[in-house]
C-alpha cells in the first residue's frame, strides 16, 4: 500500500512546502509521499505532454485509491482536460483538493468545487495579469481555499523578469487578495535550480511580502522551505516570554503597542506548536 505523506497531520492551510511530482513518473510518488514536503501535488498539467494526459490521471486515481494521499494539479477551466479531469477526480480516495491550473476568475474555481462535489478544497493558480488583476474576486469565490503563485508562465505572459522588485507587485497582490478574501496566506512560486542559498533567499524575500508557503520541484528543497516560512527559534522565544509576562500582569493592555505585539506573539507561538519549533 502506498505510504500517506509523512506530514499529513499538518493541516494544509498551515503547509509551507509544496512539491510538484510529475504525474508521468508514478515511481516518484511514494518517494514524495515520504519527504520533507509538507504536501504533495501530483502534477496533471504542464509536467504531461497532452498525448500522455488519460494515462497519468489514471496513474494518479489508482495511487490515491490505494492509500496514497496528496493533492492533484488539474488542467485549466478553459483546457480540453479540465472537464475529464474534475469527473475522473470526484469521490476520489486519498484526495485532499486540487490545484487548479491557471485560474483567472472566481468562477473558475466554483465551478471546479461544484463539479467535485462541493467539498473537495480548491487551490487556484494564479499564473497570468488578467488572474493577478482578478485576485480579489477569485479568493473571494466559493470554493477557493487558497491562492498560490504560478510564477514562471506569469513572466511568460507579461514578459517580467525574475528580479525581486518586479515580482514584488504580483505576490503583494496575492497576499492582500489572501487576506481581504480571509484566506491563509499564498503560497510562492518555485526556485529553479539546486542552489539552496538561492532557494534560502528568494524563500526569506517572500516571508518578507507576507507569502506563507512555497511551491517545490525537488525533494531536497523542501527542509529549507520548511525552515525558512517557520518562526526562528529567537522569534518563539520572544513570543513564549511575552505571552509569560502579559499573562502574569493581569492580561491588560497598558499601551497601544501591546495590543500588535500580543497578535504577533501568539501567531508566532501558534505556528510553533504546530511545525514543533522549540526556542533557543
Amino acid at each position: 500500500m502506498p505510504p500517506k505523506n509523512a506530514n499529513a497531520t499538518l493541516t494544509p492551510d498551515l503547509s509551507r512546502s509544496w512539491l510538484l511530482v510529475a504525474a508521468t513518473r508514478p515511481e516518484e510518488f511514494d518517494p514524495a509521499a515520504h519527504s520533507h514536503a509538507d504536501e504533495i501535488v501530483l502534477d496533471i498539467e504542464d509536467a504531461v505532454d497532452p498525448k500522455l494526459k488519460s494515462a497519468a490521471r489514471d496513474s494518479v486515481i489508482a495511487w490515491l485509491s490505494g492509500g496514497g494521499t496528496g493533492w492533484v494539479r488539474i488542467n485549466d477551466h478553459a483546457s480540453n482536460f479540465w472537464s475529464d479531469d474534475v469527473d475522473a477526480l470526484k469521490g476520489t480516495p486519498g484526495l485532499r483538493g486540487v490545484m487548479l491550473a491557471k485560474t483567472e476568475s472566481g468562477a473558475h474555481v466554483t465551478e471546479t468545487f461544484d463539479r467535485l462535489g462541493g467539498s473537495i478544497p480548491v487551490l487556484a493558480l494564479v499564473e497570468s495579469a488578467l488572474g493577478i488583476e482578478e485576485a480579489v474576486s477569485i479568493a473571494r469565490a466559493r470554493g477557493t481555499f487558497r491562492l498560490a503563485f504560478g510564477s514562471g508562465d506569469y513572466r511568460r505572459d507579461t514578459g517580467t523578469s525574475s528580479d525581486n522588485l518586479a515580482m514584488a507587485y504580483p505576490r503583494t497582490r496575492l497576499v492582500i487578495a489572501s487576506r481581504i478574501g480571509n484566506l491563509p496566506g499564498p503560497i510562492d512560486g518555485p526556485t529553479v535550480g539546486s542552489n539552496h542559498p538561492i532557494l534560502r533567499e528568494q524563500s526569506m524575500m517572500a516571508v518578507t511580502l507576507g507569502l506563507t508557503a512555497k511551491l517545490c520541484l525537488d525533494p531536497d528543497q523542501a527542509p529549507v522551505i520548511n525552515e525558512a516560512f517557520s518562526p526562528t527559534r529567537t522569534d518563539v522565544g520572544w513570543a513564549r516570554d511575552f505571552l509569560a509576562e502579559f499573562a502574569a500582569s493581569g492580561g491588560e493592555i497598558r499601551d497601544g503597542s501591546d495590543l500588535p505585539r500580543l497578535g504577533r506573539a501568539q501567531k508566532i507561538d501558534r505556528l510553533a506548536r504546530a511545525f514543533g519549533v522549540e526556542p533557543s
